[in-house]
């Protein structure tokens, strides 16, 4: 018992629509990571002002959370071409 589904080949317009959709979703993805990242420094300053920690804690804060930011933007570039790549090879 089963269903045999035949897809037609994608044709070139369509691959392009599906690249431009899969930037748009990258795109998404890293405005999300920067978000993040603008919620952790808020959360370190505010941190700072009420005495929690230091100002020299805060900046190194800041340095940790600015690499983890890099270093998710270049994984999700690296994905977003990946896939483009691989939808547009025929």
């Amino acid at each position: 018992k089963s269903v045999i589904l035949n897809f037609p080949e994608l044709t070139e317009e369509r691959r392009k629509e599906l690249a431009k959709d899969i930037k748009k979703k990258g795109e998404n993805a890293k405005v999300a990571v920067r978000n993040s990242r603008r919620d952790g420094v808020e959360s370190l300053k505010k941190g700072e002002k009420a005495g929690d920690f230091s100002e020299d804690v805060r900046k190194e804060g800041e340095d940790e959370i600015q690499k983890v930011t890099d270093a998710k933007i270049k994984v999700i570039d690296s994905l977003v071409s990946a896939k483009e790549k691989e939808i547009m090879t025929v």
